[in-house]
């Protein structure tokens, strides 16, 4: 049925009631219990990971935003200025020098020690040198008269060896036709001493003249008696054969630095590294230049010592006036002392053989010949042709007698002198290699 609208109405809605209550939990039905420790518990709890996760948040935080910085973060880095080891400077600059000063001296030490043991090679191989570059002209000027290289080195060692036989024979002889003479003046001379003793300012008598005599022959028994003078023959004997070993290697030293030189220095130049073997060949061929002019001039200031010593000696009617020129020369190859003590051979020999007034006339005359070493000779020559201190010519000197006597004494000068024409060779290659740089720096900026 419908009303007049045309619309059905609409249906009534039954008020239904449920038959049973919902069904509630005991705990939601009832009122909870209250526990106020485990409500503090809890709330601590809670707040214990409210204050981690806001840690853990803020910390992630901090490292995401130094990921994402632009600029790196500042460590504090730069030079050293030491006082975190509280080191003064002078002191590490002190201690830096210092041992690298220790290594340089002992490295130095080792080279001495080790020439000093095996001396017996080491200096009759300098003593060649030496002799090689007083006589590489020579064998240059026959080279350029088509002669073979070796030949003419062959010709110049005997030339050499054939003058100074000569030298030593005329001297030997001279010396051995005048012994005879020099011992009755030797004689003469103790008898004038033992009546200057007797009737000088000591006023010595026969007795106490006669006991100082028989206590120097009882202490020549005594050293007898203990074997000293064997032990000293015996000395003498070992140097003889260690002067015969040395002659014979400097003999055959000399001839092949002159016939293969070249071919000898090209083997050691390659035994330096690559990079390193340009400066060695330049500084080995300064060193080799060094050493001719300073030979040239060391014979040069020989032959005048010897010359004004000898023409002194002949003039005073002194004898062994070849044998004192010869020892003289020989002598003044050790710079500044040689000549000198060579020429204190020569006032002894007019002591003894023409008394006092010529052996102080004979030592006037060893003195001006050194002051014209000293002051004209050496300066013109040497500070020409040698650039060498005097201080460093007295080192030098000193070091090589400690390390093998006359001969180190001989050959040490030269060998400073080369060394001193590296380095300044050396420094010079440096200094050009800076200037060098520079200039490429500044073209290219």
């Amino acid at each position: 049925m419908s009303d007049d609208t045309g619309e059905h109405p609409a249906d009534p809605q039954p008020d239904v009631q449920p038959d049973t209550e919902p069904d509630l939990q005991p705990d939601e039905a009832a009122d909870p219990v209250e526990d106020p420790e485990r409500e503090e518990a809890v709330r601590k709890e809670v707040a214990e990971a409210d204050r981690r996760e806001r840690y853990l948040i803020g910390r992630f935080a901090q490292l995401w935003h130094m990921r994402e910085r632009d600029q790196p973060v500042d460590l504090g880095t730069g030079p050293s200025d030491l006082r975190p080891a509280a080191v003064p400077y002078g002191l590490d600059l002190a201690a830096a020098w210092s041992w690298r000063l220790l290594i340089i001296g002992f490295g130095g030490y080792v080279l001495l020690r080790l020439a000093g043991y095996f001396a017996v090679v080491t200096v009759p191989l300098a003593i060649a040198m030496l002799f090689s570059a007083l006589a590489a002209p020579s064998v240059g000027r026959l080279e350029r008269l088509r002669i073979p290289r070796g030949l003419a080195a062959l010709l110049v060692v005997v030339f050499g060896l054939a003058v100074v036989v000569a030298l030593l024979t005329f001297a030997g002889q001279q010396v051995a036709n005048g012994a005879q003479d020099l011992t009755d003046s030797t004689v003469k001379g103790l008898g004038e001493i033992r009546g200057w003793l007797k009737d000088g300012p000591l006023h010595a008598s026969n007795s106490q003249i006669n006991h100082w005599i028989q206590r120097a022959q009882d202490s020549l028994r005594t050293q007898s008696e203990g074997g000293k003078i064997v032990g000293r023959v015996t000395e003498v004997g070992s140097a003889l054969g260690h002067v015969l070993a040395g002659f014979f290697i400097t003999l055959f030293s000399t001839y092949f630095f002159l016939a293969d030189g070249r071919r000898i220095w090209a083997w050691l130049v390659r035994i330096a590294p690559r990079g390193a073997r340009e400066r060695v060949d330049s500084s080995g061929r300064v060193a080799w230049l060094s050493l001719v002019q300073f030979v040239r001039a060391t014979v040069i200031v020989a032959l005048v010592d010897a010359v004004g010593v000898a023409l002194g000696a002949a003039i005073l009617k002194v004898p062994f006036v070849l044998a004192i020129g010869v020892l003289v020369f020989l002598g003044a190859f050790v710079p500044m002392i040689g000549a000198t003590i060579a020429g204190t051979v020569a006032v002894l020999v007019a002591l003894v053989d023409h008394g006092p007034v010529t052996a102080a006339l004979m030592l006037a005359v060893v003195i001006v010949v050194q002051q014209v070493e000293g002051h004209v000779l050496q300066p013109f020559l040497m500070g020409r042709w040698v650039s060498l201190h005097p201080l460093g010519v007295i080192v030098a000197i000193a070091s090589g007698v400690l390390v093998a006597g006359v001969a180190g004494a001989l050959v040490a000068v030269p060998l400073a002198a080369a060394g001193n024409a590296v380095v300044l060779h050396l420094a010079d290659l440096a200094s050009v290699d800076a200037e060098k740089e520079k200039g490429e720096a500044s073209a290219g900026g």
